[in-house]
């Protein structure tokens, strides 16, 4: 059992940046990959950034390359997403989740945290 608590979003400006964080409580958070979805009014819920359980591979959706970073600390079991160079179509709510699989298949994800809203106005 994972539990999972994003924080970190607000409004920012068209080419700022912002940093959201996921605590994650359960002995088992280092067996899993992590990964980051959003989701934008009206629209279903889209991949990210996913990191494998040793923090050796990342992945990145073709939208968000070069501008974002997800990264992970399994001694203080959080993810990280450095977002940067932010867009207004960056706006949605942020979710972190994790999975026993390496993936970015949103229905592979067994748990997911409550979403944290990140706004990017022009």
């Amino acid at each position: 059992q994972v539990q999972l608590v994003e924080s970190g979003g607000g409004l920012v400006q068209a080419g700022g940046s912002l940093r959201l964080s996921c605590a994650a409580s359960g002995r088992t958070f280092r067996s899993y990959t992590m990964g980051w979805f959003r989701q934008a009014p009206g629209a279903e819920r889209e991949f990210v950034a996913a990191i494998t359980w040793s923090g050796g591979t990342t992945y990145y959706a073709d939208s968000v390359r070069g501008r974002f970073s997800i990264s992970r600390d399994n001694a203080e079991t959080t993810v990280v997403l450095q977002m940067n160079n932010l867009k207004p179509e960056d706006t949605a709510v942020y979710y972190c989740a994790a999975s026993l699989g390496y993936t970015a298949r949103t229905y592979e994800y067994d748990y997911w945290g409550q979403g944290t809203q990140v706004t990017v106005s022009s």
